[in-house]
């Protein structure tokens, strides 16, 4: 697992610097890490609303055939602004591993009824 855990590393990097490199040219210093997320989100958005446009969402339009490398290319966009928002707020790719790994186990957790959140348990899908 150690390996994944590099690999998510190097995705960090790649952003902080391409980050610092875009404030840098573009004189964009000075803007307050919750603005950044504002417009992040936003972007991250636009985003998403494209890779919706990529799996046939409009039921009121003949679909188009799926472009697999267009959806993974949509979802790169979305991990580049999921990156520089870690980042903004100062999380690492250790702790977004170790966030990821706890919530993953509430989730599997809820899902058995064996969290202190209720609702999720699958045994209610059947009633």
């Amino acid at each position: 697992m150690e390996e994944k855990l590099d690999m998510l590393q190097v995705v960090f990097d790649l952003q902080k610097k391409f980050d610092t490199e875009i404030v840098q040219k573009r004189n964009l210093e000075g803007i307050a890490p919750d603005v950044w997320i504002q417009k992040e989100v936003l972007a991250m958005l636009s985003e998403l609303a494209e890779l919706l446009d990529e799996v046939n969402f409009k039921w009121w339009k003949n679909p188009k055939e799926i472009n697999y490398d267009n959806i993974k290319g949509e979802l790169i966009d979305i991990l580049h602004f999921f990156a520089s928002m870690c980042l903004k707020i100062g999380m690492d790719a250790p702790e977004v591993y170790e966030r990821y790994i706890q919530k993953n186990k509430e989730n599997f957790l809820r899902q058995y009824g064996q969290s202190a959140k209720t609702g999720y348990e699958l045994d209610k899908l059947s009633r």
